[in-house]
């Protein structure tokens, strides 16, 4: 696997997230009650001389009503990505644009996480994040296995501290400093 060039060279990623797929669930319901309600009209609309019209409008609308309520909450769950890496966890979301937001694990300084009832059957929760700079508290929803994830994040946070407090020799007397 390459190495993605939106890292920087010592920077691995770690995981690649996903909301979870019960985002999908009502989209997914929506689409097939469009799709049966299609079937229905289809089936009772009378052989008349505007029937083939009737048809193809009914269709349209159905079409379109697909298009809002089924493709395009699939298009931003697949666009939505967290990204956790060696240095940063990574946030990025959009369909025509892009937004992005990074945070430096070095300013995490708390990983919690909720899950309900329903999140703990289906395996998902709500992972909040808190860091030192103007946004603080980072709450994002619908993680799969958020458990994990919180744990892995703590960890990563604790794995670059470990970094940050390594012994670096001073450049101006070659005596260590220590940070």
């Amino acid at each position: 696997m390459g190495h993605d060039s939106s890292l920087a060279d010592s920077e691995e990623s770690v995981r690649v997230l996903h909301p979870h797929w019960k985002t999908l669930v009502g989209p997914v319901a929506a689409g097939l009650l469009v799709a049966v309600a299609l079937a229905a009209v289809e089936a009772l609309t009378p052989g008349n001389k505007y029937a083939a019209i009737e048809r193809l409008a009914v269709a349209v609308v159905a079409v379109a009503l697909l298009l809002w309520w089924l493709l395009l909450p699939v298009l931003v769950w697949r666009t939505t990505v967290y990204e956790l890496t060696t240095r940063r966890m990574r946030l990025r979301d959009g369909i025509l644009t892009r937004n992005g937001r990074d945070i430096p694990l070095s300013r995490i300084t708390d990983v919690s996480f909720r899950k309900g009832v329903l999140d703990r059957l289906l395996g998902c929760g709500t992972l909040v994040v808190e860091s030192a700079g103007e946004h603080g508290e980072l709450t994002l929803t619908e993680i799969p296995h958020v458990e994990r994830v919180s744990s892995l994040l703590f960890q990563l946070v604790e794995d670059e501290q470990k970094r940050d407090d390594r012994v670096y020799p001073d450049p101006a007397d070659g005596r260590p400093t220590y940070d």
